[in-house]
């Protein structure tokens, strides 16, 4: 009885957090100080190290832009001039730059190297744009992330698609959370002038960032998520911008995306770790960003407490069942009875939100109907695994980056 009157608080408190924290994220006045004009000068930063399978593709696309590029302003990073992606990158005329600081693996780290490499070069651009090297480009990105400069915001992300989601249902569930994440999340807080939660693939970066920094000085296992705590505490905007389309490969594989998400979840917490003490300092001081800041303060603590209540609850169900010895009584078939439909009533919960943002982005998402069907029925398991991710990441004293595989071709 005490266990579930204990989880019974638990889910309560995570509501009241929940709704709390909507209604204070939206008293947030942090607009674009000014108009700009056309951008004019930008380039393209590419991290793409023995990305031969899949660079052309990429650089097809950008050559293919309604908004003419300068292949001259398009920067490939590999380690070593043997790298295959070297000799497709100089055939549609990219500028290469080779690492020398080998020991420094992240992302962050081959950005950082570069844009000190153009700092002391003193060359300088409007916009600096982040891809990755499976990243394919529609037509019209350039075009549509240029509007959201032109509003005056400092930073951008467009609508990050799927590449390769026929290929599997983990790539599919892949897919969608991003697709969530944007729709869903992405999108309320642009409407709201809140900061967005960037990602690290279809961004821009105002140039005057760039020059007030002489670097790129994001260096953690999520780097994307590090840039968007950054952004919150000195009060940057930054917006979504949906109409900007490009397209993304996920993993195909469960062990994959297993890597993938743990090394997410152990980037997440660490980077909070070191920021969330400085967004507290600066919550009550008249702030513009009041709205981000409690948003990103709060974090995931309410999702949490709910989950921690609801397997309480669980874990007390299949104590009292273990306690009686008896499946036969009724008391135990009250308790196996109440398992069965809060593990029925998540599983609809996930299924259906699937749908919604399935649903909601049906001219967008590439996904095929049959996929599509798979993907509402299996995406509450896939979300369920989060919890050993979690775990994993928690128990790991230390999570190494490691490079994704990319092979998908676009079609």
């Amino acid at each position: 009885m005490i266990l579930e009157i204990i989880s019974i608080f638990f889910i309560i408190i995570g509501l009241l957090m929940l709704f709390t924290v909507s209604f204070l994220a939206r008293l947030n006045n942090n607009f674009p100080k000014e108009k700009r004009k056309e951008l004019s000068k930008f380039c393209i930063l590419i991290p793409a190290r023995d990305e031969s399978k899949v660079i052309e593709d990429l650089l097809i696309s950008i050559k293919n832009q309604t908004k003419k590029v300068n292949m001259k302003d398009v920067y490939i990073i590999i380690e070593n001039e043997e790298d295959p992606t070297n000799n497709i990158a100089k055939k549609y005329g990219a500028t290469i730059f080779i690492r020398k600081k080998l020991n420094l693996k992240r992302k962050g780290y081959a950005l950082d190297e570069l844009i000190k490499d153009l700092e002391e070069k003193k060359i300088y651009y409007d916009a600096y744009f982040i891809l990755d090297a499976d990243n394919v480009l529609d037509k019209d990105f350039l075009k549509e992330m240029e509007k959201s400069y032109q509003q005056g915001y400092d930073i951008a992300i467009g609508y990050r698609n799927l590449k390769n989601g026929n290929d599997s249902i983990i790539s599919a569930c892949s897919g969608i959370t991003f697709a969530f994440l944007n729709s869903n999340g992405n999108e309320t807080k642009s409407k709201q002038s809140r900061n967005i939660t960037l990602s690290g693939t279809g961004l821009y970066i105002d140039g005057k960032l760039i020059k007030q920094w002489k670097s790129f000085p994001f260096h953690s296992l999520t780097e994307d998520y590090e840039l968007t705590l950054y952004s919150i505490e000195h009060n940057l905007t930054s917006v979504y911008n949906k109409n900007a389309c490009f397209y993304d490969e996920q993993p195909i594989k469960y062990k994959g995306t297993i890597n993938q998400r743990t090394r997410w979840i152990k980037g997440y917490f660490s980077t909070r770790k070191k920021y969330i003490p400085r967004l507290k300092k600066i919550l009550f001081k008249n702030n513009p960003n009041f709205g981000s800041l409690i948003n990103e303060i709060c974090g995931m603590k309410p999702y949490i407490i709910m989950i921690i209540g609801a397997i309480i609850y669980l874990l007390n169900q299949i104590i009292t069942i273990f306690k009686i010895h008896d499946l036969t009584n009724p008391i135990s078939k009250i308790c196996f009875t109440k398992i069965i439909l809060i593990i029925m009533l998540a599983y609809i919960l996930f299924a259906f939100m699937t749908a919604y943002i399935i649903l909601k982005d049906k001219d967008k998402i590439n996904i095929s109907e049959y996929m599509q069907i798979k993907t509402i029925l299996f995406s509450p398991l896939f979300f369920s695994t989060y919890i050993p991710c979690a775990i994993k990441a928690f128990l790991k004293k230390e999570v190494k980056w490691e490079k994704v595989e990319h092979t998908r071709r676009w079609q």
